[in-house]
């Protein structure tokens, strides 16, 4: 049974990656609203990023606890 490529190194850093993207395209969705003075896009956009940020720092500490492994 092949690996699942959440649990691989290169796996963890492309779902990193595609959260990366994510969390960008929502600050500038966020600006926009901003300039617009669109109170409920804004709190939409701000309700969208939390859990894209949320996922990037557990990618961030699967990939800790795997150098740690490697390393110790």
């Amino acid at each position: 049974m092949p690996r699942k490529p959440a649990n691989s190194k290169v796996g963890l850093l492309l779902s990193l990656g595609s959260s990366a993207i994510a969390v960008a395209r929502t600050v500038k969705q966020m600006r926009r609203a901003g300039g617009a003075q669109d109170k409920l896009t804004a709190a939409n956009t701000m309700a969208g990023l939390l859990p894209l940020v949320t996922s990037a720092l557990l990618i961030l500490r699967r990939l800790r606890v795997r150098s740690r492994q490697h390393a110790g």
